[in-house]
């Protein structure tokens, strides 16, 4: 990996602050999960609704702030931690998100709900933790 774990535990906590302010809306019933997450493909007026907080703007902001390398590489990581790809896999699951998210990594990464405990699994992949940017 070539994106700093500093980095990558920044996003880790801001997506977990954004994910507490999102956890008080109510759930309805018989949504799952995957419902929440944001389709590219969809008009912005069918986009499932984001929190515009300053939390979301922060987080978005750094995203926007690393470079497209590091942008991929965030993915791959999330990708990783949700079992899409192994640690082995990672040259294949970063090609990947390059082809699949070029037009807007940044997007992807914050329409993912589970974002922070895939990055954080992710990381544990590569026997990383945050505890070890400290």
């Amino acid at each position: 990996m070539e994106i700093a774990l500093e980095n990558v535990c920044h996003v880790i906590a801001k997506a977990r602050e954004l994910m507490a302010d999102v956890h008080e809306l109510q759930d309805e019933p018989g949504q799952h999960s995957g419902d929440d997450v944001m389709k590219d493909d969809l008009p912005e007026e069918d986009q499932p609704a984001r929190p515009e907080s300053p939390e979301y703007e922060e987080l978005k902001e750094f995203i926007n702030g690393l470079n497209e390398d590091e942008q991929f590489e965030l993915i791959a990581l999330a990708w990783i931690g949700r079992g899409t790809f192994t640690a082995e896999d990672w040259d294949e699951a970063v090609d990947t998100a390059r082809d699949e998210h070029a037009r807007n990594p940044t997007k992807y990464l914050l329409s993912q709900p589970l974002l922070a405990d895939y990055l954080e699994e992710g990381l544990n992949e590569f026997d990383l933790s945050c505890e070890d940017a400290e």
